[in-house]
């Protein structure tokens, strides 16, 4: 993949990308047939969603088979046909690895289960603690304890996300030497990249204790240990080779561990995912409420990741949206009066940042959360978990269906809307999850033709493609404390890059530093037309402008 600071990567979620065979769910020749339009965006690379042998619990998180392609999904003949399709438009394949945990119908579950001691060590097994409670009091983040019953033994099994993904004992090197196998695997078949799926959670110590809070997150998050095991994943795998681009999910990261996955000097990881700015509309710190987001905790996490990674010299994976967020536009602009504005200005303020951004399939045309009308509508798991504890806590129905509109996980589910016919082009049949209603209006067909977002995107790619500032320049904020404009500056070479963000529908000033009139300034791109700069820069409803700056 040569240079990793120019690099763009696009996320498809194959359940829900384009269906080919009429089921409703989206398969590997669906990404085939849609990849001269990943390639015409401009994107490196994409990156798939587990596609294995699954239950489908978790939705392909909860892998029965590594080594496999689920019959949802295709053979693999439409595999190979993908890795070769890719290459002919130089798109590399990034695979997704869920290496944390196993689905209990997996073969080394179901064989621990059965009573073979080898796999039982696959695993992470403990008695109940003398007063027969559980082993620990540690939650499941999934809701519940994490400790289920293992058979009819009188031991459990821990599970820190849904109850069927058993956590793997990363202790026993015989598990590791069979995860470096299936990574060997893929790589074997054509695969440029891989994506870590929680993969700091993985190091747990020998002996488990309860937590203080009762939650257990810092007994098994970024312990030293999980630096160990990249270590050796990556010396046992991908490291063999010049080109294999890994981006790591961090569970509840800090910058410091993130400058040690993602440092080239560590052999560890291109880059990371941290996810502590899309937790800024949390109510005191709880995903299932509804609150404004709060801008200036916002930028001070992204200000925070971007300086300290840069002074660390570590890799930021920059993204907004993923298969596990609601859609960023809804959380942090207008979708219903400044719908194109909200998404180039979002788009243009992670874009210019220093990190390797990720489109999230939709993104790139304005896709919003489909806001269903009833609790039916959604399917998945986490989400009808939530809404059962909201009543308990008192809330009535139409109060947990609206906090649910608003952070389910399936509003980043649902299919990808490619034109005005029925199911939005996704499907001849009848789709796994309902297509949004504003279908009609926001789809690939519009776009191309009289859009405004996806032609944006494709000119931030090509900047970032030709512009070293935006691949290599340091990164330093403005007027931080701001209260509706994020400004940066990027510097690289003499040369300045001033990004202005507003991130609100009134219009607002900030008062720019005198060093950044004093060269010749240069408007760059930006949502509202030709702009000027000037010490006092007046912002209309979510502008974005840069400025380079001689």
């Amino acid at each position: 993949m040569g240079n990793l600071h120019d690099k763009v990567i696009y996320q498809a979620y194959p359940k829900s990308f384009k269906d080919t065979d009429g089921n409703g769910f989206g398969d590997l020749n669906g990404v085939i047939e849609k990849l001269p339009y990943i390639a015409e965006l401009g994107a490196d690379m994409v990156w798939l969603n587990p596609f294995y042998k699954s239950p489908q619990n978790d939705n392909g998180y909860d892998i029965a088979d590594y080594k496999s392609i689920d019959p949802l999904f295709g053979t693999w003949d439409d595999f190979d046909r993908l890795v070769k399709e890719a290459d002919k438009h130089d798109i590399g394949l990034m695979l997704d690895m869920v290496l944390n945990h196993t689905s209990t119908d997996h073969e080394w579950f179901q064989k621990a289960l059965a009573g073979d001691k080898k796999y039982q060590d696959f695993y992470i097994l403990r008695p109940a603690q003398k007063d027969g409670s559980l082993p620990t009091n540690w939650e499941s983040k999934f809701g519940g304890p994490a400790w289920s019953k293992f058979g009819d033994t009188d031991k459990y099994y821990l599970h820190l996300y849904d109850v069927t993904q058993a956590d793997l004992n990363w202790r026993n090197p015989e598990v590791r030497k069979e995860l470096f196998k299936v990574v060997n695997f893929w790589l074997e078949k054509g695969v440029k990249g891989f994506r870590f799926d929680v993969i700091n959670v993985i190091g747990k110590a020998e002996e488990l204790e309860d937590a203080d809070d009762g939650v257990g997150k810092s007994h098994y998050t970024d312990t030293p240990i999980v630096h160990d095991y990249i270590k050796e994943l990556n010396k046992e795998t991908f490291g063999q080779y010049e080109d294999i681009v890994t981006v790591g999910e961090m569970s509840s990261t800090t910058v410091e561990n993130g400058i040690r996955y993602s440092n080239p000097e560590t052999d560890e990881l291109s880059m990371i995912f941290s996810f502590h700015h899309l937790k800024v509309d949390y109510k005191d710190g709880e995903k299932w409420t509804t609150m404004p987001f709060d801008f200036i905790k916002l930028k001070h996490i992204l200000d925070e990741w971007q300086a300290g990674m840069a002074e660390g010299g570590g890799w930021n994976a920059l993204f907004w949206n993923n298969h596990d967020q609601p859609r960023a536009n809804n959380r942090f602009g207008d979708v219903k009066n400044y719908p194109i504005e909200t998404a180039t200005m979002l788009a243009q303020t992670i874009h210019l940042l220093r990190g390797t951004p990720y489109i999230y399939q939709g993104e790139e045309i304005g896709m919003t959360n489909p806001d269903y009308a009833e609790l039916d509508n959604y399917k998945d798991i986490e989400t009808h978990n939530a809404f059962i504890e909201l009543k308990e806590n008192g809330h009535s129905d139409e109060e947990a269906l609206e906090i649910i509109r608003d952070k389910s996980r399936d509003n980043a589910r649902t299919p990808m809307q490619w034109d005005q016919s029925e199911h939005a082009g996704f499907t001849e049949g009848e789709p796994w999850l309902k297509v949004a209603d504003n279908y009609k209006l926001i789809n690939t067909e519009n776009e191309k033709h009289s859009g405004k977002i996806r032609s944006y995107y494709k000119e931030l790619i090509r900047l970032r493609k030709e512009m070293p500032i935006i691949q290599e320049g340091s990164y330093e904020a403005i007027a931080l404390d701001h209260p509706s404009i994020f400004a940066y500056v990027r510097e690289h070479e003499n040369q300045k890059l001033l990004v202005l963000n507003h991130f609100y529908a009134e219009e607002d000033q900030i008062t720019l530093p005198d060093d950044l009139l004093e060269g010749e300034s240069r408007y760059l791109i930006g949502n509202s037309g030709e702009r000027r700069l000037e010490k006092t820069f007046t912002m209309g409803p979510y502008e974005t402008a840069a400025f380079l700056i001689k």
